[in-house]
């Protein structure tokens, strides 16, 4: 872990803010790219990633500041402005960048299921690579354990052996992020509209469930002994996984 660069006691750059905003200058590139090879709208694209990445921003940063510390802002409210010391929700930041984009495309008559089938990938890179962000920082760590691969915090005064959960996020969402181009490569064959984009959110959600199992960092108060991520990942597992199978039910009567 390396949650810093010091050039001398007055310049300190956190590796966790510096890494996601090189993450995002990189997927900015690929969505460019993407969106050309793809023959979509380049500007639509940027606009969306855009709104991807402020109100995701804004959304996660808030979630984080009333449900998971709000004791610790609202001591002094100056804290909530130094977001470079981390303190994201992703599914906040991810729930208020849905809302957000939906708002957009219905502003602009454009399809939504569309663009969210564009994304998805995007999506499955960002957050696999986002997670070593946190590796980085010592953050989102997993409970003690006797594996082989188990790493210590260097901060951790008991010295215990962890899940790195992080990796195992990154390692997770890049196999997914994998499988999303194989489906893209057969969508005019087999699927239909929203697919990729549901089935993206199906997989996330288990890998997530995982993620949240082996979790030992506090995230807020726990609702029926489990992690409001934990809630959210079930619903959405859910959800998505209902409408692949109404799918699949239509795609047989056909």
């Amino acid at each position: 872990m390396f949650p810093e660069i010091r050039f001398s006691d007055s310049i300190v750059i956190p590796t966790y803010l510096l890494f996601l905003s090189l993450l995002y200058c990189f997927l900015i590139f690929y969505t460019s790219r993407r969106a050309e090879s793809r023959r979509q709208d380049l500007r639509i694209a940027l606009d969306l990633s855009l709104i991807l990445m402020v109100a995701g921003f804004v959304g996660g940063r808030l979630f984080h500041i009333f449900y998971e510390a709000p004791q610790y802002y609202f001591q002094d409210w100056s804290r909530i402005f130094q977001f470079w010391q981390g303190g994201f929700v992703f599914y906040g930041g991810f729930l208020s960048a849905i809302a957000a984009c939906t708002v957009y495309v219905f502003i602009k008559k454009i399809s939504f299921i569309a663009w969210a089938d564009f994304f998805a990938p995007i999506m499955a890179l960002g957050y696999g690579l986002g997670r070593i962000s946190c590796f980085l920082a010592g953050c989102c760590y997993g409970r003690s354990c006797n594996l082989p691969w188990a790493i210590e915090l260097p901060w951790d005064t008991e010295h215990l052996a962890r899940h790195p959960t992080q990796i195992y996020a990154v390692l997770w969402e890049l196999a997914v992020y994998g499988i999303l181009l194989q489906m893209e490569k057969r969508r005019l064959h087999v699927l239909k509209p929203g697919e990729i984009f549901y089935f993206w959110i199906f997989m996330h959600a288990i890998g997530r469930l995982v993620m949240e199992y082996f979790r030992d960092d506090f995230r807020g108060s726990l609702i029926a002994g489990l992690s409001i991520s934990t809630w959210v990942s079930l619903c959405l597992m859910c959800f998505a996984g209902c409408w692949l199978t109404f799918q699949d039910k239509k795609k047989l009567r056909l």
